[in-house]
């Protein structure tokens, strides 16, 4: 019996490969051509080609792009005004080897190639180049109001939903969902929720927060914020969405604005990466810290981190249904834009559709997540965050283990098929002192939407729980 069913396993792996093969195939031609239609569509409607990360081509510009070097970080300054930390974007957004060359094992080029010159007393010695995309959008960013040259890319775009929620007024803070004490006295602490991949705070607000009691909320103000390019939040066209500008825009729109002194976190897959990094920047700070799914895939030696990532969490697989969305959103530039066109730039009309065709008796804060974003905001975010933490959550993780004293709890659903339970376990081997908790019949997003009041009761034993 164990034999039949481990021949029926294999045949079905097999089967599951020939046909992946085949479907990505297919999907590598119509990358192509939509490439083709969206280089047309994008010169017709804002009458500029508009450089795609599909293509090799990049852009070496001496005396605009130089390298120097700060706190051991290698900085690359454009424009005399833009700064890019080459470590904040990753290389899978324009190094993904086709299936044929996945197949045969090739090796990906380096991020960015780099050439010596004779020194000259203006600039480094030391000139880069940079893929055009990114090249395309600093200097869009750095683009002065006059300047016909560099145009900055037009917000929203015209594949992008122009609504007043997808485009708020205040530009320079995340949208920021809060609740205090209702007596409106002072606090002892903060709580700071953070969303994850193609979500909002609605995740947290329509789930965890309402089930938080009473005596937890008198002293405590619980945040829960819209991820830069989500939700409510802006979604700058000439953002690269690494990092550093996440974690920035958190400190400036709940940190620094509420003036929050010592807090809690906690976070869901893609926001615990972030989760982690703003632990790392206000460690005297921290109380404690709770992840939920987190992305974290160790690195072997001798693999390229990022590309490792890449596909680790994008296997380019048919089955299951989620590793196929998740291989799409990772690998397809282009038809990851169509589905943004045909669903974000709609979701009002499919928001009304669904609530028509469910007569209105289901909440659609799911649906308001997965639709308010464009799609520069998803791509980059999930190139420069998941993939290229690839080495940079391991700082993290080291520098939560070794200068920090707060408790690590992490949760984890038995039933995750994008991110498996040994995500989890690799981050407590890395932080010993981390409490890992696997809800058996619980997937990605079930371990928080369907136990929301059992995980409202055990964040609030953690949170009393005294260093």
């Amino acid at each position: 019996m164990a034999a039949a069913r481990s021949a029926l396993a294999s045949a079905g792996r097999a089967a599951n490969e020939a046909v992946s093969f085949v479907v990505f195939m297919l999907l590598d031609a119509l990358e192509l051509l939509l490439c083709l239609l969206y280089k047309v569509a994008d010169y017709v409607a804002e009458g500029a080609w508009r450089p795609c990360y599909c293509s090799s081509s990049a852009v070496a510009a001496p005396g605009k792009i130089v390298v120097a070097e700060r706190g051991g970080s290698k900085v690359v300054s454009m424009l005399s005004s833009t700064k890019l930390l080459l470590e904040d974007v990753s290389d899978t957004l324009y190094t993904r080897p086709s299936l044929l060359a996945g197949a045969a094992g090739s090796s990906s080029p380096p991020s960015f190639s780099r050439r010596r010159e004779k020194a000259r007393p203006s600039a480094s010695a030391t000139t880069l180049t940079v893929h055009s995309a990114i090249v395309q959008i600093l200097r869009g960013k750095a683009a002065g109001a006059g300047d016909d040259e560099h145009k900055p890319y037009p917000s929203p775009r015209w594949s992008d939903c122009h609504c007043a929620n997808c485009n708020p007024a205040d530009a320079d803070r995340l949208f920021v969902h809060v609740e205090g004490p209702h007596d409106g006295g002072d606090t002892e602490e903060d709580v700071l929720f953070i969303h994850g991949f193609i979500s909002s705070s609605g995740f947290w607000t329509e789930t965890v927060l309402p089930h938080v009691s009473r005596e937890a909320r008198a002293r405590r103000r619980l945040f829960a914020v819209d991820l830069l390019g989500f939700g409510r939040s802006p979604k700058p066209a000439d953002s690269l969405y690494t990092l550093r500008e996440h974690v920035e825009m958190i400190e400036r729109s709940v940190i620094e604005r509420y003036k929050v002194g010592a807090f809690h976190i906690v976070a869901h897959s893609l926001g615990s990466i972030l989760a982690l990094a703003l632990a790392v920047k206000y460690p005297a700070a921290v109380r404690s810290i709770t992840l939920v799914a987190p992305p974290y895939f160790p690195v072997p030696k001798g693999e390229m981190g990022t590309q490792y990532v890449l596909r680790a969490v994008a296997p380019r697989r048919v089955w299951p249904a989620i590793a196929f969305g998740a291989s799409v959103a990772c690998w397809y530039e282009h038809l990851g834009r169509t589905v943004s066109i045909v669903l974000c730039k709609h979701h009002r009309l499919w928001e009304l559709a669904f609530r028509v065709f469910t007569l209105y008796r289901v909440r659609t804060y799911l649906m308001d997540g997965f639709f308010c974003h464009t799609h520069i905001a998803s791509w980059h975010t999930l190139h420069n965050i998941i993939c290229g933490s690839a080495g940079k959550i391991d700082k993290c993780l080291e520098a939560v283990r070794d200068q920090l004293t707060c408790g690590v709890n992490i949760y984890h659903g038995g039933d995750d098929e994008l991110l498996p339970v040994g995500c989890s376990y690799a981050v407590q081997s890395k932080i010993p002192r981390a409490n890992v908790k696997v809800i058996d019949g619980k997937d990605h997003v079930t371990i928080v939407v369907q136990r929301q009041r059992e995980l409202a009761r055990e964040l609030e034993e953690i949170w009393d729980t005294k260093r």
